[in-house]
């Protein structure tokens, strides 16, 4: 009996060394990493913190960018329904009439046969225009027109007098030409 516990005392033995030699391989080929936590968020953990702000404040500055565009394509839309509006035409086909029959007594007058004006001024919109009939050294006419916008830039026409009569018969003064 002797001999029989000696061999389960054996086997017993070698299993136990068998085992340990298992448990010291298994342990030095597992190498284990300590487990770490890592914010995703570069707010957090600083990593690409840089590119992450540059981000924020495009994504910002895009959004108002949009806002103030749509906000100046609802004025100008707004504008452009003021000026198509009914009276806005009316306005400005009024003013553009009262202008024309401005502009049409003034060249009669100054070009006129019977009592022509030597000279005059007059201010539109805060334009000084002033205009006389000068005699030149060889007996032409002019008239020389002289515009002075608020500003102070001056612009000078000298318009020939006696010239180019346009759609008239210089004999009979009237018509067409016949």
């Amino acid at each position: 009996m002797k001999e029989r516990n000696w061999k389960n005392l054996n086997v017993k033995l070698t299993s136990s060394i068998l085992l340990i030699l298992v448990v010291v391989f298994l342990a030095e080929s597992a190498n284990a990493t300590p487990i770490t936590h890592k914010f995703k968020n570069p707010s957090f953990s600083g990593i690409g913190t840089g590119a992450h702000y540059l981000t924020i404040e495009n994504q910002e500055h895009s959004r108002k960018k949009s806002i103030e565009d749509a906000l100046e394509a609802a004025r100008r839309q707004a504008e452009r329904e003021a000026d198509n509006s009914t009276l806005s035409k009316f306005i400005r086909n009024l003013e553009s009439r009262i202008y024309s029959q401005m502009a049409k007594q003034l060249v009669e007058s100054m070009f006129s046969n019977d009592e022509s004006v030597r000279y005059g001024s007059f201010v539109l919109e805060g334009s000084t225009v002033t205009y006389e009939v000068i005699t030149q050294v060889d007996g032409s006419e002019v008239i020389r027109m002289t515009i002075v916008d608020s500003d102070g830039t001056e612009t000078v026409i000298e318009i020939p007098v006696g010239s180019g009569n346009f759609g008239q018969d210089g004999d009979t003064g009237g018509g067409d030409g016949g």
